[in-house]
Order: C-alpha cells, then structure tokens, then sequence
C-alpha cells in the first residue's frame, strides 16, 4: 500500500487507486495515516467528525465506518494486538479497547519519507555539506504535490495535523533557500523569493532572504525597497516593526556591509564530475504504446555513433512528445556518459524562460559551481558552448516554441546531442523531425489494457474502441479516461463512453475537462497573438466539419489572404489539422479535432462572458 497526504489524499494498492470518497471516511483514514503505528483514541475520532455534537449512537457510527475502511483498503483486522502482529510489515487496522491504529511501513507513507529528508538535509547543513543539503532538500520538497489533505476537509484534529506539516514544509523551504544561498545561487532564487513573499507578506524569513539575495545580485536599491515594503506590511498587517535581524540587516545593506557578501571558500570543494540527471530522465518506465517505430528513430538519430542530426518532437496536443523524449533519453543514458541536461523552455503557467535562465539550469546540472556560472546570457552561452564541446552529454528541451530558442540551445560540439519536444513545428536546418500521429484503434486499446488490465476491456471491447475514438487517440485523454475507470471500477466502459458522450457536449458551458486536455491545449492557446486567439475561439465555434478558407475568412471578417495566414499559424502550433482537397494539389481544407475544438469552445465562452462583466462594469463607472 502507498499512502500519499502531501498534496491530495490518495492511497494505492496493489496498482489500483482505493481512496475514499465519502468526507468523513476521508477524515478517518487521513486521522489514522497521521498517525499511523500509534493509537487514535476514540474521542479524538469523535471530536474530529462532530466536533461536540457528536450522534446518540456514536460507537456504532464509528465502528461502522472502520468497518468500511476494512472492506474498501482490504486491510486485515488482526484478532490480538500483540507484539508479533504489530511488528508485521504488512498494513492492518487494529482495533483496541479505546481506540483503533493504523499500522504501515514508514516507507509506504511520503510523509514520512518528507520529514526524513528534512531532518538529513538539516544535518547537512550543520555539518557544512552545503551541497549535500540542497540537494536533500530539494528532494524532500519535491514529494508536496499541492497543500497537505487538499482533498479532504479537515475537523479540529487533522486540521492541527495539516497546520504542522505545512509549518514544517516552509521550515524546510527556509533551509534549502539558505543552502542555496551559501552555495551562491542568488540569481536564479530571485523570482521563487518574489513569488513566496507575495505569497506570505508577513514571514520574516522569506523577506531578509529575498533582500539578500537581491543584494548579492547587485540590486541594493530593490533590497532597501523590499524592506520598506516589509515594514509597510508588518506595521498594517500586524502593528509590528520588523524584527531585529531584518533591521540588522537593512543596515548592512545600507553601509554594504562585507558580512553580507558571499564568503570565499564556503563552496563545496567537490562538485560531481557528471551531470545528475533528473529524476523523470533516470527513472525506469514502460514502453509507450504505439509509439516504438518514433522511439526507434530518433533513438538511431540520436546514437552518438551517427553524428545525427537534433530531433525535434513534434505532435497534437496531448499526443505525448514529453513522454517520447523521456523513453528516447532512458534509451540512450548509458551512451552519453556525461549526462543527461534537462530544462523546460515554459514556466507552470505556460509564460515563455528566458534563455539565460535556461542556460544557468543546464550549467548547474553540469555541476558547475554558481560562482562559476557568469551572469551575463553572452557568457552563460560561452561557458555552455565550451562545456557541450568538450563532453558527451543528451541536451533535452521541453516546450520549445521557436527556432531561435532551438538555434541557442543547440551544443557547441558533436559529443552532445540535442532532443527537443516543440510546442510547434519548426523550420530549422539539418533538424530531424518526428511527427506523433493520434494512437489508432488497436493501440488505444492497449494503452487502456496496460492501465486497466486486459480482462476489463475483453467483456466490453466494442465500447474499448469508442472509448478511443471519443479520446480522439490522444494518450492525455486516454489515461485520463482510464484513470477515471480505475478510481470508479463499479463502473464498465460503456458507462463512461455514455458519461463522456453526454458531458462532452456540455463542456463548453460548464468548464469541465473531463479528458484532461485543457492544459495541454491553453499552453499552446496562451503562446499565440491575439489575433491568432481570436481566430481560434472563432472558427471552432463553427459546426462545420471541415473549413475552407472561403467560409473561415466569412467568419472571421477578413480576406482570404489573411484568413489563410491565421489558419496556418494555428496548423503551426498543432491546433488545427490540414489535409489537401481530393484533385485540387494546391488546396487544402482545415479541421478540428473534436477534443481540441470543445476546448476552443469553452475557450470563446469564458472570453465571451469576459467580455460582458468588463461592459457592466463599465455602465456600473458611468452610472
């Protein structure tokens, strides 16, 4: 069993997703993990469902709902409480005469595996293995996928429970700035400090931090103005000057203080002579299905025995060209022996990095001291071009969206490869494409038997192969579908074909995504120009299966001239799919895929309603 808090409550067994859906069942088993291998009174059980105002026959309404933790986890209800039993290995609910405990393995529950992190990069701190200590760290912060419990609503106990985990991820939050910090890596934790002090206006430690590493960065006019900012907020907020280090430090700022700059020698004196690889890069995987032939080649391409050529990744939204460049560089870890570099060229909210922080992930994944790396982009690239000719390394882009980004990044020698995902198709020479089609039927099919085990399909094939079709064959929405089989398996696949049939057709008024291919969608949407956007939401909108260029230019209001223009920038970036008109060569005819188009629909719905409130806000002004 794997028990997951950090982020969304979810627990697994035996491959198969088994977290509760009922609020107060989720209360009680998240109660139980906390605290898993120690008792839970039953009057804490009972304050964190009722609080005081507990049911006349609380005993048996509790008993029942460990009766159904029981049946829905599998967990074994061992007859005697005794040493042996509870020093087993194996998950088990125990029942006692005040109360109930969950006993796990400490490594089957993350937060465990958090706070052991936390401590080992703690003592690397003291220790003075400054590298050490970010790296661990780093791992540890890495496990959160969102707030604690986000899932579940919390009652007086786990709610406290929450209040000290989140208590403990900014502490060791704290630790691996500091660590970063001494390690001289003030630049590339400016925008993280900026976010975490709009974040958290009020914590002390994030502000000196963040005035800090602005100092260091050569910037001593915005640290003297993110102190009067803290002052500002301190006083408003909570009638308080800053604390006596913030002042201490305001005032070294002023006098530039040489205590504040970076002490020499306090670098670790070995740096790695290989590149660590991240974590999705080394870790092992399945083949994808469908998708061996492109795995194949640009596997070959990239052979360092070829001198080949850059592989540019390109496919439809959803279609997987992450995915391919992780298996393709799993393929080939062991042919470049100094590493894999990995960076993505888009931020979380789909806003294009700048080349220069681009070069500064690579550099510091070479292992390059931070001192090492210049702060100029002219010298990043220098330094990056030099290292790339002299070593054996797999360069691995993500979200490429234009030829100069791919022009820059490309190595400075032919030791190093360079496989690239593009956002868009791109027109660089002597670059090798490898174009990701939708899955055909057959292949959608084994892509859900990998996930849902071949049994489920066979009683039910035929609706297997709508469930493709519906999928529009791309592997997002597959596994989004047969994830949703997995967390509901009293469900056949002809019920979620009906499911998906009818809210389909709803989504572009509800907002629902419920094949999970709006993200991968509004990425690429939020890239465009406007006008590009604005021809998106407008021809999807249209119910016509095909698009001429002469019905598209009715609609938008342009020229064919132009029209065409728009129609082949959304072709570019994947949006709309083009096929030639049967005896005419020369002309072409676009189409939407259906998944794509709901999402242009809901796209121009929102923009729509955008619209209308800003016009009524505006009649609110003039009234």
């Amino acid at each position: 069993m794997k028990v997951s808090v950090l982020g969304p409550l979810e627990i697994v067994e035996g491959g198969v997703v088994s977290t509760p859906s009922a609020p107060k069942l989720q209360r009680v088993v998240s109660l139980l993990v906390m605290r898993s291998n120690s008792v839970v009174r039953n009057e804490q059980l009972v304050e964190e469902l009722w609080e005081d105002k507990p049911p006349a026959s609380v005993a048996t309404t509790l008993h029942t709902y460990i009766y159904q933790l029981r049946k829905l986890l599998k967990l074994r209800a061992p007859e005697h409480a005794g040493s042996a039993s509870l020093g087993e290995h194996h998950p088990a609910l125990h029942s006692f005469p005040n109360g109930y405990m969950l006993t796990l393995p400490p490594e089957s529950l993350d937060v465990n595996t958090f706070e052991t992190l936390a401590r080992r990069g703690r003592a690397h701190l003291e220790a003075g293995e400054v590298l050490e200590a970010a790296d661990t760290l780093a791992g540890a912060l890495a496990l959160w996928r969102g707030p604690a419990l986000v899932n579940v609503e919390p009652g007086p106990v786990l709610g406290a429970e929450v209040l000290r985990l989140e208590e403990l991820r900014k502490s060791t939050l704290e630790l691996r700035i500091e660590a970063d910090l001494q390690l001289g890596r003030h630049h590339s934790l400016l925008s993280e400090l900026t976010k975490l002090v709009a974040q958290e206006p009020t914590h002390e430690g994030f502000q000196g931090k963040l005035m800090l590493a602005l100092y260091r960065a050569g910037r001593r006019s915005e640290a003297l103005h993110a102190y009067q900012q803290t002052r500002v907020v301190l006083a408003n907020e909570l009638g308080l000057d800053p604390s006596r280090d913030i002042q201490r430090l305001h005032r070294a700022v002023l006098t530039s203080d040489s205590s504040l700059d970076l002490a020499p020698g306090s670098h670790p004196a070995r740096t790695s002579a290989r590149p660590s690889a991240p974590s999705r890069l080394a870790s092992e995987g399945l083949e994808l299905v469908g998708r061996k032939a492109a795995i194949d080649e640009a596997t070959t391409i990239l052979t360092p025995a070829t001198h080949g050529r850059p592989v540019v990744v390109t496919g439809l939204p959803g279609s997987g060209k992450s995915a391919l460049c992780v298996q393709v560089a799993r393929r080939l870890a062991e042919q470049y022996p100094d590493g894999q570099l990995f960076a993505q060229l888009l931020d979380n909210d789909g806003t294009p990095i700048e080349s220069g922080t681009v070069l500064l992930t690579l550099l510091r994944q070479t292992g390059m001291r931070a001192a090492e790396i210049p702060s100029s982009f002219e010298e990043r690239l220098r330094v990056y071009r030099d290292w790339t000719a002299c070593h054996q390394a797999l360069i691995v882009l993500d979200d490429v969206i234009d030829n100069e980004q791919l022009l820059t990044m490309r190595p400075g020698g032919r030791g190093c490869a360079l496989l690239v995902a593009g956002r868009r198709r791109l027109s660089v020479p002597y670059t090798a494409v490898v174009d990701l089609r939708p899955l055909s039927i057959s292949e959608g099919v084994e892509l859900l038997a990998d996930v849902l085990g071949a049994q489920r399909l066979t009683r039910d094939i035929e609706s297997a192969h709508e469930l493709v079709q519906i999928c529009d064959g791309l592997p997002v929405a597959l596994h989004a579908a047969a994830g949703r089989l997995q967390l509901r398996p009293h469900w056949s696949i002809s019920r979620t074909t009906r499911w998906l049939n009818e809210e389909l057709p709803k989504a572009p008024e509800t907002g629902a995504d419920p094949v999970n291919l709006r993200p991968s969608v509004e990425r690429t949407y939020r890239l465009m120009p406007e006008p590009a956007k604005a021809a998106f939401r407008t021809v999807s909108g249209m119910d016509a299966g095909y698009l001429s260029i002469t019905t598209a230019a009715h609609a938008l209001g342009l020229d064919e001239h132009g029209t065409e223009s728009l129609l082949e920038e959304l072709a570019e970036v994947r949006l709309l799919e083009i096929e030639p008109v049967e005896a005419k060569p020369d002309q072409f005819r676009y189409w939407f895929l259906p998944g794509v188009r709901t999402i242009g629909r809901q796209l121009q719905q929102e923009h729509h309603r955008s619209r209308q409130r800003h016009r009524l806000h505006n009649l609110g002004k003039v009234g």
